[in-house]
C-alpha cells in the first residue's frame, strides 16, 4: 500500500469515474485501474462496485476510504511541519478560493504577499464551497478562503471582513435610476442565478425565496457570464460588490446599484493541526489590508450614471 494508491481511492471516492479520477491524478485509465486491482487484492476486500456505465463505494470500501483521507491529511501536515521547521514563510502556501472571489481579490493579494512574504509563493486553486471543503480535509490546499458560517471538524476559522451585494442591471432598465434597490423591488424581475454548488446561488435565493419556483434557463458558473446575460435583458442578478466595480459594468453595459440589505461575510479557515500560523497570519492580515481598498466604495454615480459603485482610492 502506497500513498499513490491511497490518493487514487480517494480522488476515485469523489469522482465516482474512471477517466475524470485518471486526469485529475495524472495517469493513464489502465494505470489507475491496475493500481486499483492490486490495492483491493492487498486488502482482501471490493473497495468499489464497478460496472460498465457506473461506479459506487461498496459498504467495506466506505470506512477505508475514510481513513485514507486521514492518512493524507496527516501526510500533508508532516510535509508542512517540516517546511515550518525551516522557515514559515519560505515554502508555498496553498489558498482555496471561490470562482466568486479569487478573480477580484487576487490580483493585489498576489502582489502584497510578495511584498511581505517574498520567498512564500502562493498558490490558487478555484473552486465551489463543498470542493474546497474536501480540499480543506484532505489537506490538498493549506487554508480556503470561504463566505461564513463555515463549520468542519477540527478546523479553525477567522471572520476577515463583509462584502456589499448589489444588483445588476440592463442599463436602461428603470431600477438603473434608483439610488438604492430594495428587495421587493426586484421581485417581478426574472432573478438570474449561479448554479447548483455555489455559495451566491445560496445567499441569492435567500434574499429572495420567491426565485426558487423561476424556471431556469441557464446553468452559469461565472459572473462574467451573469453580466453578460443580464445585459442581453434575460432579467437581474444579485452579485458580491468586488463584480460590479465600475470599469466591469461599462465594459458589459450593466448598471449596479446598492441593496437595501444584503452582504456576504468571508474569512479564513485552516485545519487545527496546520502548524505554519506566522503563513496563515501573513496571508490573514495581506487579504485585510487588500479588501480594506477594494470594498472602498462610495455611492457617488460615476459619469455615465451606470454604477453606483465608484471607488473612492
Amino acid at each position: 500500500m502506497t500513498l499513490i494508491e491511497l490518493r487514487y481511492i480517494t480522488t476515485l471516492a469523489d469522482e465516482l469515474h474512471i477517466g475524470r479520477t485518471a486526469a485529475r491524478c495524472h495517469v493513464s485509465q489502465p494505470t489507475l485501474s491496475i493500481a486499483l486491482r492490486k490495492l483491493e487484492e492487498e486488502l482482501g476486500v471490493v473497495l468499489f462496485e464497478r460496472t460498465k456505465t457506473s461506479i459506487k463505494l461498496t459498504p467495506e470500501g466506505a470506512p477505508i476510504i475514510a481513513q485514507a483521507r486521514v492518512v493524507l491529511a496527516s501526510v500533508a501536515d508532516i510535509k508542512s511541519l517540516a517546511e515550518a521547521g525551516r522557515d514559515q514563510l519560505a515554502a508555498p502556501l496553498v489558498l482555496g478560493t471561490l470562482t466568486t472571489l479569487g478573480p477580484y481579490l487576487l490580483p493585489q493579494l498576489i502582489a502584497q504577499l510578495q511584498q511581505w512574504a517574498p520567498e512564500m509563493p502562493l498558490y490558487v486553486q478555484e473552486d465551489t464551497a463543498e470542493s474546497l471543503r474536501r480540499k480543506l480535509r484532505d489537506g490538498v490546499v493549506d487554508t480556503v478562503l470561504i463566505p461564513l458560517p463555515f463549520a468542519m471538524p477540527e478546523v479553525v476559522t477567522q471572520r476577515l471582513f463583509d462584502e456589499p451585494l448589489v444588483v445588476l442591471v440592463p442599463r436602461a432598465h428603470p431600477l438603473a435610476c434608483k439610488q438604492i434597490v430594495d428587495i421587493p423591488d426586484i421581485a417581478q424581475e426574472p432573478l438570474l442565478l449561479m448554479a447548483e454548488g455555489h455559495c451566491l446561488r445560496d445567499q441569492a435565493l435567500a434574499l429572495c425565496p420567491w426565485a426558487a419556483l423561476q424556471p431556469e434557463t441557464v446553468s452559469v458558473n461565472s459572473l462574467e457570464m451573469l453580466r453578460n446575460l443580464v445585459a442581453a435583458g434575460m432579467g437581474v442578478s444579485i452579485v458580491p460588490a468586488s463584480a460590479a466595480e465600475v470599469s466591469l459594468c461599462r465594459a458589459s453595459r450593466v448598471a449596479a446599484r446598492p441593496l437595501a440589505i444584503g452582504q456576504r461575510t468571508l474569512g479564513l479557515a485552516w485545519r487545527s493541526s496546520f502548524p505554519r500560523y506566522r503563513a496563515i497570519d501573513v496571508l490573514r492580515r495581506a487579504i485585510q489590508t487588500c479588501s480594506s481598498s477594494w470594498w472602498g466604495f462610495t455611492t457617488e454615480a460615476d459619469g455615465d450614471a451606470q454604477s453606483l459603485l465608484q471607488a473612492s482610492w
